[in-house]
């Protein structure tokens, strides 16, 4: 049993973090990992309306009596979606874990507070995290430039970036991106980190919602199987190396503008890939970390493989190099 600051923090039995992903941070999901001992949580703007998000939440409670949370991103919208209302109902429905991403939760902390709610933010850097224990989290995930998604403009791996934030932090600190396996638990633990977050390797299993095509095409692809988009527009996204993405980073080097790549990277053509299994309709997200997963397991398989691998990598070969 491996426990640190935060399995008894959120009260959870292993380490392990499955983050929110659009499109994918579904029920089943959700709830396989909360079985298997680690939290999962459900992507709230997955759900049309909030009134989809408390019907998703009571159907994740059919599947598991464990703790499961919530992920509310909240980004620049030219029509934003009811974000309140999203809260609202993750409060109404007595969800006990949220993971906030994106803008500043600082407007949302109080209620949640109210609520007892603990709350995880996402960052992409040491200042950010910082800033996020100040207004009052309870722990962050701090994103490694390896990260599937949003990788922040600082390009700091996570080699650097989580013992960076271990030194400056005082609350539970999850290492996300470029972890796929017990290798990258126990080297996380060992910089610093409490825990870790898993979005690529979580999407590579069996209960994940996407077509079984994506979940192969992880398993096909390498290290070097990523674009980075959005570079110019300082807003630096990693996916999956497809046509689309390829294109995406040509248009930008020719000098194009959001406007020239908006139809390419419609969230309904990225949607289309994981229910369709089309890889090239449109842009979906990956990590560099595609290079380690070898395999399509279930959630109970890859998390206790990893709990069991990391017992004895710190119990056995590297207790055996001291001395």
């Amino acid at each position: 049993m491996l426990r640190t600051r935060f399995t008894e923090t959120f009260g959870i039995e292993h380490p392990i973090v499955q983050g929110g992903m659009m499109w994918v941070g579904r029920a089943e999901l959700v709830a396989a990992v909360a079985n298997a001992g680690g939290l999962g949580f459900l992507t709230a703007l997955t759900q049309p309306t909030p009134d989809a998000l408390r019907a998703e939440i009571a159907r994740t409670r059919e599947l598991t009596d464990k703790p499961f949370g919530v992920n509310v991103t909240i980004l620049p919208s030219i029509n934003p979606p009811p974000y309140e209302e999203y809260v609202a109902a993750i409060i109404e429905s007595g969800v006990t874990i949220v993971e906030t991403a994106g803008s500043n939760p600082q407007p949302f902390l109080p209620a949640y507070r109210e609520a007892g709610i603990k709350v995880l933010h996402k960052c992409t850097s040491v200042r950010h995290a910082l800033k996020a224990q100040q207004i009052g989290v309870d722990g962050v995930s701090i994103d490694g430039f390896e990260c599937a998604g949003h990788p922040g403009e600082d390009d700091v791996p996570g080699l650097v970036l989580i013992p960076a934030a271990a030194r400056a932090l005082d609350i539970p600190i999850i290492a996300s991106g470029g972890i796929a396996d017990a290798r990258g638990l126990v080297a996380a633990l060992a910089l610093g980190a409490d825990g870790v977050n898993m979005g690529t390797r979580f999407l590579c299993t069996e209960e994940s919602p996407v077509h079984r095509k994506v979940k192969e095409q992880i398993v096909a692809h390498t290290e070097r199987s990523t674009q980075l988009i959005f570079r110019t527009m300082h807003n630096t996204a990693r996916v999956a190396d497809n046509e689309i993405s390829r294109k995406v980073v040509e248009i930008e080097k020719a000098g194009g503008t959001f406007e020239d790549v908006r139809e390419l990277v419609a969230g309904a053509r990225g949607r289309g890939v994981f229910e369709n299994g089309d890889l090239d309709a449109g842009i979906w997200s990956a990590g560099q970390v595609q290079g380690l997963i070898e395999d399509i397991p279930t959630c109970a398989e890859l998390i206790s493989r990893m709990v069991a691998e990391a017992e004895q990598l710190i119990g056995g070969r590297l207790a055996s190099l001291v001395g």
